[in-house]
């Protein structure tokens, strides 16, 4: 079989296809795929063998590198259920949601005008708590519901997320500078 004909992550990795994942099986099979693909074990092939492990290696380091993160998983699910999440053009959110957003914001500008990492740290916190909360949503829509609209609109939703915590580690960074 060659790297073309494997399309679906999962079943490279011998996996069930659901968001929660056993990550120390996902580790344990890549580490087994990576020892039988990686290019150094064809150093002794022909040029058309090497590529081919080569192409092997680097999808099972995509693969590997979409499975483990949550985010990456929901949406690889969601696109081989057939479901677009239209991150680019769909900004629609619940106004509960926006509201929140601004909240956020608000808070970051707050703590960095104060240059307060306790406030950043803080924050940093919630975020999290809120984050976990979404993908344990997440989990339900998709492993157990299998309502994969509703997955989107979540995705979407931790997609915003997402960015304000690389907006709170950038700003934690700058003031530990």
């Amino acid at each position: 079989m060659t790297p073309e004909a494997t399309r679906n992550y999962f079943e490279l990795f011998q996996l069930p296809p659901l968001f929660q994942l056993d990550l120390d099986q996902l580790d344990r099979q890549y580490r087994e795929m990576q020892a039988r693909v990686h290019p150094d074990k064809a150093a002794h092939l022909s040029d058309t063998e090497k590529r081919l492990f080569l192409q092997w290696a680097t999808l099972a380091n995509e693969a590997y590198s979409t499975l483990k993160r949550p985010l990456d998983r929901a949406r690889y699910l969601l696109r081989i259920h057939g479901v677009d999440t239209r991150e680019e053009d769909n900004t629609a959110m619940p106004a509960e949601f926006l509201l929140e957003q601004i909240e956020w914001r608000e808070a970051l500008h707050a703590a960095m005008a104060l240059k307060s990492l306790t406030a950043l740290d803080s924050l940093a916190a919630r975020l999290r708590m809120e984050m976990n909360s979404l993908l344990g949503s997440l989990a339900t829509l998709l492993d157990v519901e299998r309502r994969h609209p509703a997955a989107a609109d979540v995705v979407r939703q931790l997609a915003f997320l997402e960015k304000l915590g690389r907006d709170i580690d950038q700003a934690q960074t700058e003031l530990e500078e």
